[in-house]
């Protein structure tokens, strides 16, 4: 299978410290890279993060608050410096399209790259030409309009090498069953079910700024991987409602209900020296895998089921 990895570039929230750079985070899936929420210094956080713009396919923003967008001018930019040569699909809210056209057209540069642009406007699929995947959005619960997304792989069927020995079956053959479905083979019929079994596709969700909401449920339900963040502590939860954001007690509970499998806390406030006290409530809510990210870590899809 080819790679698939979250790579963190920053994981503060409205204010970077000195160890969190602002929010941005890139989705590898093969050769599909989808930036989500390029804040303030991710130019520079790609470069530490080994990733090139070249590699850039999709662009994805949750909501125009600084931290999740302000970043969007530089990268666009560095993607025509660097000639990128195939279209870049750019999804966000439609609410916000004075903002994106702010930042895409912030200074002078010269514009050589496609970008496609799709403003949502409500909850559903979104169109994601080329694409291996579906890609969703969800409204979430924030003082402005906020979108998370979910990626999800369709399902297949995946070849057994024990059964493919079984019938004799190998080299170019196995190319033509797996197109046409079956093929005669030695006076009688093989097809495509008897050597193969079924593979559930994986999937992903990124949920940022939001209260807890049945749209940040609908993302997370059943996925592979959960990115949500977890802005504040439970001690702090009035603040955390007040102004539409999750505890990582909260985001926790929402991974629970969801049977999220891996789940990945971030976006967290400037109050917050550390995070240890992040990872014990989620514990406390959330007995399957958890990490706390941090800038600059590398986060492997959770291996097919």
């Amino acid at each position: 299978m080819s790679q698939r990895e979250l790579v963190v570039l920053g994981t503060a929230s409205q204010v970077p410290t000195a160890r969190r750079n602002h929010n941005g985070y890139v989705l590898r899936w093969g050769a599909e890279a989808v930036l989500f929420d390029p804040g303030e210094g991710t130019q520079r956080q790609m470069i530490h993060a080994g990733v090139s713009a070249t590699d850039l396919t999709r662009i994805a923003i949750t909501h125009f608050h600084g931290d999740h967008s302000l970043g969007l001018a530089g990268v666009v930019q560095r993607i025509n410096l660097d000639g990128v040569p195939h279209p870049i699909d750019a999804y966000y809210p439609e609410s916000g399209q004075r903002y994106f056209d702010n930042l895409c057209t912030a200074t002078a540069y010269h514009r050589t790259v496609d970008l496609r642009a799709h403003p949502i406007t409500r909850p559903g699929p979104l169109p994601a030409p080329g694409a291996p995947f579906g890609l969703t959005a969800e409204r979430l619960d924030h003082p402005i309009e906020a979108f998370g997304y979910r990626l999800t792989e369709p399902d297949f069927r995946s070849i057994v090498p024990e059964r493919l020995a079984e019938f004799g079956l190998s080299g170019p053959v196995v190319g033509r069953l797996q197109r046409e479905g079956e093929i005669a083979w030695r006076g009688g019929t093989v097809t495509l079910d008897e050597i193969t079994v079924p593979q559930r596709g994986q999937s992903f969700a990124f949920v940022m700024d939001t209260r807890d909401c049945p749209g940040a449920r609908a993302l997370a339900a059943g996925v592979d991987m959960l990115v949500i963040e977890a802005t504040f502590l439970e001690t702090d939860a009035q603040i955390a409602a007040e102004y539409g954001h999750l505890t990582a007690a909260g985001a926790a509970r929402i991974a629970a209900a969801a049977g999220v499998r891996k789940l990945v806390l971030t976006h967290f406030s400037q109050r917050y020296r550390t995070t240890e006290a992040h990872l014990a409530e989620a514990r406390r809510e959330f007995g399957g895998d958890i990490v706390v990210a941090a800038d600059l870590d590398r986060i492997p899809l959770p291996p097919r089921r």
